[in-house]
């Protein structure tokens, strides 16, 4: 007879998940973020006190928040380990969707176990419960579906015997990885069920490689023989594959220059002889130029997103084809790409020995080395500080980078500088993360504490404008109570910049970007040291470029996170690099301003090929 242990269904839930195990041997899931109300609090809660350091419980300030920490833990661990979100029913449950969004369109595994209704519908309806009038099956945790690469409901206990399981079968399959949600009723958390013991035993997961077909290899094999001025784009999945040196081999041995999407930026160091910088619309010169010769486009473990492809109007070689090697098949098919469904460092592998000793002609590296001449002049320090002459983006990010080392990773996921130090930072291989799949305001600051509680040898440097540190700055608080340390350069310009740079391109006035142009009855005086203070970081404002230098030297000695605050111009751009995107412009109307942006958008749009 089969031996049984009675648990409740959320005793059942944390002991199983404190037992799925990764190939080396640590916690898939390495604990699980709570912040606790009716709709969790009973069930799931007195469950996780039960279990105690077997799975880990830590508290944060809000769902969103937590959950973006869980998100940049994923991402700097490979997608080899995740963490868990619970929180109650309504506000808190609906606060955890941008995060989930976010989890999604990076493709990055995390468990969202939010409360749910009564299912057996006594206290009907109950406390922050909605309502559909027209489905009685229906809670806002369905909100969570099209957002989710997994989602169910448990409205029984025996219902976690099928849906855990799959749960973490998604989140460990490299091709359809992604956030799973089980939303759990919060009656059924308490309900007794006796569960097979065989449940409950040790579990490892492996995260496969996936064989190519060969027959696409040897297609892409002859594309690449064919084309005379092939470049290859690296996107996020070559680190996700752990395929960065099998990349840089790929391009040395056949002699092709590859670029580097946000994603997949870092892969490989700034300084390899083939590395020509970033495509697209916050790209380099050098690289925007190879792709906009190429006759052949190799895109590995990209998705060919909009920044990538300078809205499609980059590639404009009229013979270029594009290739995909990826090992999602709805990524590889992406835009009449000649698919290679695969693992990125499999398939490479095998496209190597395809191609035997296969070399186009060489590259010109000109372009390269003037390309980091330009960001070498961009970046460098102002030749006087003051509040007549502030500091421009690039010269704060010049700043960081001369006092980085091997150890540093840079950080950032909206604003202005996302592009900048995609186009700018000169990143050593796994010194830059970035999210910019979803660039999502607020991520950084939490995404910040993710990186350094998945690499605490690491140090962590976080960019923040004003106006995404507004957003969400609470896991600050966080990050002090639990001493996580890393160092936020958090760049003042009153405002949202980056958007009121972009209104002025697209023809548009200055309006509700900068506080100057909104509709209030006095400038705010915002005190960030004061704020950042109060939660107990080490919070410091500095005048000059070269003051910012010491100060990230002096905030490695720190056990708590550090603040630097600095005043930035908010028109200048990079200066540098960059490429058009595809922002609509209004057709009619308007002053000369947006006649003149109607004429720009409209010669760029002619330029647009979006399918071979």
């Amino acid at each position: 007879m089969t031996k049984t242990i009675r648990l409740t269904a959320a005793q059942a839930m944390v002991k199983w998940l404190s037992v799925q195990m990764t190939e080396e041997g640590e916690r898939f899931i390495e604990g699980v973020w709570a912040i606790f109300g009716h709709g969790n609090v009973a069930g799931i809660g007195e469950a996780l006190h039960g279990i105690g350091d077997a799975l880990p419980t830590w508290r944060g300030q809000n769902e969103q928040t937590m959950a973006h920490a869980a998100i940049a833990y994923a991402k700097t661990l490979k997608r080899t380990r995740a963490q868990a979100i619970t929180s109650s029913i309504g506000p808190g449950a609906l606060n955890m969707v941008t995060a989930c969004a976010l989890a999604h369109v990076n493709r990055l595994p995390v468990l969202f176990i939010p409360g749910d209704v009564f299912a057996n519908r006594r206290p009907d309806p109950v406390l922050q419960q909605i309502e559909d009038m027209n489905d009685g099956t229906v809670s806002a945790n369905d909100c969570f579906r099209p957002i989710s690469a997994y989602f169910d409901r448990i409205s029984r206990p025996e219902h976690l015997l099928i849906c855990l399981p799959r749960a973490l079968a998604v989140m460990t399959d490299p091709a359809n990885c992604g956030p799973a949600t089980l939303a759990f009723s919060q009656d059924v958390q308490a309900e007794l069920y006796d569960y097979p013991e065989a449940f409950f035993e040790q579990k490892t997961w492996r995260i496969r490689r996936v064989e190519p077909d060969p027959r696409d290899v040897a297609d892409l094999a002859a594309a690449i023989r064919g084309a005379r001025k092939p470049v290859i784009i690296s996107g996020g999945g070559v680190i996700y594959s752990r395929a960065e040196a099998e990349l840089a081999a790929f391009a040395e041995v056949h002699n092709i220059p590859f670029v580097e999407t946000q994603a997949g930026k870092g892969a490989n160091g700034w300084d390899h002889p083939l590395n020509f910088g970033s495509p697209g619309v916050t790209g380099s010169e050098c690289a925007n130029a190879l792709c906009a010769d190429a006759d052949l486009v190799i895109g590995v473990g990209t998705r060919f997103q909009d920044f990538t492809t300078g809205s499609w109007a980059l590639f404009r070689n009229p013979a270029r084809r594009l290739g995909s090697i990826n090992l999602a098949g709805y990524d590889a098919m992406k835009h009449g790409a000649l698919p290679c469904v695969g693992d990125a460092k499999v398939t490479l592998e095998r496209l190597t020995a395809a191609l035997g000793p296969f070399r186009v002609p060489d590259v010109n590296g000109q372009r390269r080395l003037d390309w980091h001449a330009a960001v070498d002049r961009v970046t460098a320090a102002p030749a006087s500080d003051g509040p007549d002459n502030l500091p421009t983006d690039a010269q704060v990010i010049g700043a960081v980078q001369r006092v980085a080392t091997e150890n540093t990773v840079v950080m950032c996921a909206a604003g202005t500088m996302p592009g900048a130090l995609q186009v700018l930072w000169q990143s050593v291989p796994g010194g830059y993360h970035m999210e910019y799949g979803f660039s999502c305001m607020g991520y950084e600051v939490a995404g910040a504490m993710g990186i350094k509680l998945a690499r605490p040898d690491k140090e962590v440097i976080c960019f923040v404008g004003d106006g995404s540190y507004m957003m969400a700055n609470s896991e600050l608080a966080t990050a002090v109570s639990r001493r996580v340390p890393f160092t936020v350069v958090l760049t003042d310009n009153r405002g949202y910049g980056c958007i009121n740079r972009l209104q002025i391109e697209c023809g548009g006035a200055e309006f509700n970007n900068m506080y100057k142009d909104c509709n209030v009855e006095t400038q705010p005086e915002i005190d960030f040291v004061a704020h950042a203070a109060s939660m107990g970081a080490h919070a410091e404002k500095v005048a000059s470029i070269a003051e910012l230098q010491v100060r990230i030297v002096e905030a490695r000695n720190r056990d708590v996170p550090s603040v630097i605050v600095i005043d930035t111009d908010a028109v200048p751009g990079t200066g540098i690099g960059g490429h058009w995107w595809d922002v609509a412009v209004p057709q009619v109307g308007g002053p000369d301003r947006l006649e003149h942006a109607r004429k720009r958008y409209n010669e760029n749009a002619a330029h647009q090929r979006p399918f071979d």
